[in-house]
């Protein structure tokens, strides 16, 4: 049996997991799950799994926890604050840990499952984009197995050699080729984007996600961090990826090679696949995923993302030229303003303005440990919340949606 810690259980990468994980008890043991702030969503699935540990990493969420069960789960551990994540990562009863905490929180804990050498699936591509150095040094140190879950990095995995290390591009490899939907507002005119209202931009035309990671995907920043990630995870340079529209989302990634082959994953656009692969990798389970017809799918369509109208992906792509703390100043800014714009104090263009003005001011620098990432994040937060301020007050974008 192996067991498997689930942090960001509450999401919807986390929620797949666990399905994943329900289609083969003779294999998986739930040992753990864990959140930020989800009680309630969390006690629904202690008394569903009965697992061992459950955390959350906010005290008074843990508290209401604790309440919602009161004694209907005695086998279940409540642990509660910032270091409770880190400690669910590196339970010795555990072999994988599935990171899936969206944006920032994950990080520590992230780098505390590839420190204790698990078989980390990584679903929180922030950690990454953060303090990519230190995760890929870490998982290399400790002898850990790092698999991506992002269906396009999954994707160039299984259509890389057996045997790649993390970090380390195989010979032959020219190009990488990253595919994204191209978002709600892919044929919206740019004048139009002004009007974009939080719903609308949640309104993913293929995935279902949660609602930072939809915005990402509509402004196009989910594609630009995925590419710092890609760098990192493969060993290529930026100028070696190239982003490409596939509305379809059945072509998740592509892998050029020297002698003219490119190769592809193909699938239905399902979480689960890349989820089951990395649980039972390098072997092959059901995910409970349809499977692809290509008959029924007709036709694949490719076309170049609008970099003038989707101003992240160039920022995005700029910081990963500049490396160092820039990607994590980048990450920053952009939760920052993401979460304005669904807070309504910023309209949709905004988000890509507020980044923008942080990247041209920020000296960014060299990565130095991970005092050095939160000390950017920090920084980016501070100046992105500042820059928002300024623009309100002076009107210089208008929140068309409130």
């Amino acid at each position: 049996m192996i067991g498997v810690a689930v942090l960001g259980s509450t999401g919807s990468v986390g929620e797949s997991t666990l399905d994943v994980l329900g289609r083969h008890p003779e294999r998986f043991r739930l040992v753990a799950i864990a959140a930020h702030h989800s009680a309630a969503k969390l006690a629904g699935q202690i008394r569903a799994w009965g697992p061992a540990y459950a955390a959350l990493a906010d005290e008074s969420a843990a508290r209401e926890l604790r309440a919602l069960l009161g004694g209907t789960a005695p086998h279940t551990r409540v642990l509660a604050g910032a270091g409770a994540l880190e400690e669910i990562a590196t339970l010795r009863e555990t072999d994988c840990v599935m990171a899936a905490i969206v944006g920032a929180a994950g990080l520590r804990s992230t780098l505390a499952a590839a420190r204790a050498g698990k078989r980390l699936l990584l679903a929180n591509k922030e950690s990454l984009v953060m303090a990519g150095p230190l995760l890929v040094a870490a998982v290399r140190e400790s002898g850990a197995t790092l698999l991506p879950i992002d269906s396009e990095h999954n994707a160039i995995f299984q259509c890389l050699p057996a045997g790649v290390r993390t970090g380390i591009a195989p010979p032959g490899l020219t190009r990488v080729l990253l595919t994204a939907s191209g978002g709600p507002f892919r044929d919206t005119p740019r004048e139009a984007l002004e009007a974009v209202t939080p719903e609308t931009a949640c309104a993913h035309p293929v995935w279902v996600m949660g609602r930072k990671i939809s915005v990402d995907s509509a402004t196009l920043m989910n594609k630009g961090l995925e590419l710092i990630e890609a760098c990192l995870l493969f060993g290529v340079t930026p100028p070696q990826v190239e982003i490409l529209v596939h509305p379809q989302s059945i072509v998740h990634s592509l892998v050029e090679y020297a002698d003219g082959s490119t190769l592809a994953q193909l699938s239905a656009p399902d979480m689960r696949t890349p989820i089951a692969h990395a649980l039972a990798w390098p072997e092959r389970i059901s995910a409970g995923v349809e499977f692809l017809d290509l008959l029924k799918a007709g036709h694949l369509d490719f076309q170049a993302p609008d970099y003038d109208k989707f101003r992240c992906l160039p920022l995005a792509r700029a910081a990963a030229l500049a490396g160092g703390l820039h990607p994590a100043l980048l990450n920053a800014a952009n939760e920052v303003a993401v979460q304005a714009f669904l807070e309504r104090q910023l309209n949709f263009p905004g988000i890509a303005a507020v980044i923008e003005a942080v990247m041209e001011q920020a000296a960014g620098g060299a990565i130095g440990g991970l005092e050095d990432v939160l000390a950017a994040d920090a920084e980016g937060r501070r100046r992105a919340r500042e820059r928002i301020v300024s623009m309100t007050k002076s009107g210089s974008v208008r929140n068309a949606h409130a």
